[in-house]
């Protein structure tokens, strides 16, 4: 049986649709990035919620691939493929390029039974990452979790708002040197936003 997610024809996800449900998820925080975005993706605000609606619809078809599977036929063979140890368990690190954030890769981590575990943008080998050392540093979509939490270590990992979000808790130097608590919310594995924590 042919798999319902292709990457041509009509009524079905396409590479191109990922990127619009990636920006989709952004736009509740950062509504103007998510518009240039879409413009220079050359498509309209009614072709982006189709998008969403071609990938929500393949998605919960009963029709449709594991997720692992999913991802490979609507975007192709993945760049890099690399084991990866995730606590006491092995698991595969798939990866695809992302036009839109040329210096990104869209990860999904499958483990040996094709059940997905993770989906997010996170750096492309080799590819320079922001220099983080302030609060003014963590710009919107400056940076990915675990850059953040590398560079203001140790954080401490929150529950997202949706499936597709995640959040850290940090402390970090503001301007003046003086340190902050933080809490900063990631969409896709990529900042969105960040708030002082109430005392």
């Amino acid at each position: 049986m042919t798999d319902l997610i292709q990457t041509t024809g009509p009524g079905r996800p396409t590479p191109l649709d990922l990127q619009l449900v990636l920006l989709r998820r952004m736009a509740d925080h950062n509504p103007g990035l998510v518009e240039d975005a879409r413009r220079e993706l050359g498509v309209s605000a009614a072709e982006m919620r189709e998008a969403n609606k071609r990938w929500q619809a393949a998605v919960r078809s009963p029709r449709a691939r594991s997720a692992a599977a999913r991802w490979s036929s609507v975007l192709g063979p993945p760049e890099s493929t690399a084991a990866r140890r995730v606590g006491g368990l092995d698991c595969e690190a798939r990866r695809w390029p992302v036009p839109l954030w040329p210096g990104l890769r869209f990860e999904v981590l499958a483990g040996p039974d094709g059940t997905v575990w993770n989906e997010w943008l996170v750096r492309a080998p080799g590819a320079r990452g922001p220099e983080l050392r302030t609060l003014e540093d963590l710009t919107p979509w400056s940076c990915t979790v675990d850059e953040a939490a590398r560079a203001f270590a140790p954080a401490r990992p929150l529950e997202g708002t949706a499936p597709t979000r995640w959040g850290l808790a940090f402390t970090a130097p503001d301007g003046d040197g003086v340190r902050r608590e933080v809490v900063a919310e990631f969409t896709w594995g990529l900042l969105q936003r960040t708030a002082l924590r109430e005392p």
